[in-house]
């Protein structure tokens, strides 16, 4: 399943390329994804560390992207979201930029990011967001508390912003 998956990235990554190239147009590319599992012992924590399986997922996630090129990595300032972030991260030598989860998509975000391809690591009730701001339309809703596994590709190319969703399980 995750070979299938990888390969379906690849050819998406693959046309995103080829169309540059063809077109001289610049692409900018988010791979938007939440936070891996985290720890739900108490209740009260607002900023819990992963459990198992989140460190299973997050080094997971560096597997997907071993093949993609990624130019930066962003995370909000959370334990759970810098975890989720750090070991794709650290596979590509980037440091882990923050972003304000109530300032998304900023003119100085899409300045700093415009023509690369970049991760960012949200929450549940922020991913699918930040992801429809750079589309410019409500195409995806709030993502599950249980769902860790959403992978969303949105990609600018001459201002027009196209995208998937896929599920990595």
């Amino acid at each position: 399943m995750l070979k299938l998956i990888m390969k379906k990235i690849i050819l998406i990554c693959t046309f995103l390329f080829i169309s540059s190239s063809c077109y001289s147009q610049e692409v900018t590319t988010y791979y938007f994804i939440r936070h891996a599992e985290k720890l739900r012992i108490d209740i009260t924590d607002k900023n819990p560390t992963l459990n198992y399986e989140g460190v299973k997922r997050a080094d997971a996630w560096k597997e997907v992207f071993t093949n993609v090129k990624l130019d930066a990595v962003y995370s909000t300032d959370y334990n759970r979201t810098k975890l989720t972030a750090k070991p794709t991260a650290d596979s590509k030598n980037l440091p882990i930029f923050l972003y304000d989860p109530k300032d998304m998509y900023s003119e100085s975000f899409q300045h700093k990011t415009k023509g690369k391809a970049v991760l960012v690591v949200g929450h549940s009730n922020t991913t699918h967001i930040f992801a429809n701001k750079v589309l410019g339309r409500d195409e995806y809703n709030q993502i599950n508390d249980d769902n860790n596994s959403n992978l969303y590709i949105v990609s600018v190319i001459d201002e027009k912003a196209f995208s998937i969703l896929l599920k990595i399980n």
